[in-house]
C-alpha cells in the first residue's frame, strides 16, 4: 500500500507524529483502530519525548514490525526471525537518512509546540513503505489476532 500524501497531511494537522503515524497507517490498512496503541506510541514523539534522539518513523516502523510479527500472548511465538526484520529496517534508515537521530536528520533542534519539518512527511512515507517491504521478504505479513 503506498502512502496517501492526503491521509498524512491530515494526521499531521490533526497533531500527530511520526511515530503514531506509521501505527495509524498500519492499522488502516488492516482495517483497524487502536486509540490505546497510538496514545502509547506518543512517548516515541519527536525522537523518544521529544528529545531529538532516536527518530519516530524509525521506532514507529520497528513497532509495526512488532504489531505485525511479534509475540502478543502467551500462546503465540512471534516471527523467529523479527530481530533481523527490524535490524533490516535499522540499518536501511541509517543509510538512508544518514543517521537515526531526529536532531541528526533534521540538522536542528525540535523544539517543544513547533511543528514538525516538513522532510519528516517523506521519512515516514517511505519508511512505511521499507517495512511493508520487509514484512513481505520475510512472510510475516499475516494478520493480528482479533484482542478486542
Amino acid at each position: 500500500m503506498a502512502v496517501d500524501a492526503f491521509q498524512m497531511f491530515q494526521l499531521v494537522t490533526q497533531g500527530f507524529c511520526c511515530s503514531q503515524i506509521i501505527l495509524i497507517l498500519g492499522l488502516d490498512e488492516q482495517g483497524k483502530e487502536n486509540p490505546d496503541l497510538i496514545k502509547a506510541m506518543h512517548g516515541l514523539c519527536g525522537g523518544i519525548g521529544r528529545s531529538g534522539k532516536t527518530c519516530g518513523a524509525l521506532t514507529g516502523g520497528a513497532c509495526l514490525i512488532g504489531l505485525r510479527a511479534g509475540k502478543g500472548t502467551p500462546d503465540e511465538s512471534g516471527h523467529p526471525e523479527i530481530n533481523l526484520m527490524i535490524n533490516d529496517l535499522m540499518e536501511w534508515f541509517a543509510n538512508t537518512q544518514g543517521s537515526i537521530e531526529c536532531e541528526g536528520i533534521l540538522k536542528q533542534p525540535l523544539a517543544e509546540g513547533s511543528a514538525y519539518p516538513m522532510q519528516c512527511g517523506n521519512i515516514v512515507s517511505t519508511t512505511f513503505d521499507k517495512v511493508q517491504e520487509i514484512l513481505a521478504a520475510y512472510s510475516a505479513d499475516s494478520e493480528l489476532d482479533d484482542e478486542d
